[in-house]
């Protein structure tokens, strides 16, 4: 009596099929076909196009008004003029005065921002794991915040100098508060069921933190260092208003004493846009972290 053959299947175990995959590429025909942006990806891509464009409209707009408003309706020496700006900018560029006086106020910033990190997460995930802690020092937390760090930056120059030093501290004294509350409140937003049930199936402290809690606080911390940038250059030019040989903030104030408005919008504008380059650096990063690892 013949006997029906008998299939039997067996489930591959993980990772066979991206080593199947791997061993057999898809073929060149079949990669031809396919097509090059998902739709939404090419959505996605169409819509930063016209973002980009928009915002190419929107300055090109605002600096001919500017410019007809200090030609036609206000005295340009109270609002400055974009030609002369651009023209004082150039000059700034071939002396190469641009690079001597930029290269102080954004290491510094970046300094005083990359310190606010390394204390304020810390201290931040220190608040959210021990309720005690949190306790007895927030009000001193909260009195420290409370004070106008502008009015510390004459005490730090007496401490540190006119050095780097004191600007690196006077941004870092900025940013650090901004980092410590947005750790905190990432923490808070954790999923603590997820979390307990880790810890059910006897999960380590260092993978619970490295699957759960890190992807929570990125974001926070990513906003935070957003937000610091702004900050930290703002620490850095105050320290040079108040005591330096050289800066964007030194430029800024030489300017005035002289009353050269341009110069003073010069610095202003230089300002602006540094801070819009380290934003989009700062958002491009997040982008890429989030997209590579989490």
């Amino acid at each position: 009596m013949s006997t029906a053959p008998t299939f039997i299947y067996r489930a591959k175990p993980p990772g066979s099929y991206a080593e199947d995959r791997a061993a057999n590429p898809e073929p060149p025909q079949a990669q031809a076909l396919r097509p090059a942006l998902t739709p939404a990806e090419y959505r996605a891509r169409r819509e930063n196009t016209r973002v980009i464009i928009a915002r190419i409209v929107f300055a090109v707009a605002f600096v001919l008004l500017w410019e007809a408003a200090a030609r036609w309706l206000l005295d340009p020496f109270w609002i400055g003029q974009p030609s002369k700006v651009a023209q004082r900018l150039w000059s700034l560029i071939v002396s190469n005065d641009l690079l001597w006086h930029l290269t102080p106020t954004v290491t510094q910033a970046a300094a005083g921002l990359l310190l606010s990190l390394v204390v304020g997460v810390p201290v931040g995930l220190l608040f959210a794991y021990s309720k005690f802690v949190e306790r007895v020092l927030e009000p001193f937390f909260l009195g420290l915040y409370s004070i106008p760090r502008i009015a510390l930056a004459p005490l730090f120059i007496l401490w540190f100098g006119i050095g780097p030093m004191s600007k690196i501290v006077m941004a870092f004294s900025l940013v650090v508060f901004v980092v410590i509350l947005n750790t905190y409140e990432g923490m808070r937003g954790v999923d603590r069921d997820l979390v307990d049930m880790l810890k059910a199936m006897r999960a380590s402290r260092t993978y619970i933190f490295r699957k759960v809690t890190l992807p929570s606080i990125v974001p926070w911390i990513f906003a935070s260092i957003r937000v610091g940038v702004g900050l930290a250059l703002i620490g850095s030019v105050v320290g040079e208003l108040l005591g330096s040989n050289r800066g964007l903030g030194w430029y800024v104030e030489h300017a005035a004493g002289r009353i050269d408005v341009i110069g003073v919008f010069t610095g202003l504008v230089i300002l602006m846009v540094v801070g819009i380059v380290l934003n989009e650096l700062v958002k491009l990063a997040e982008v890429r972290l989030i997209r590579n690892r989490y």
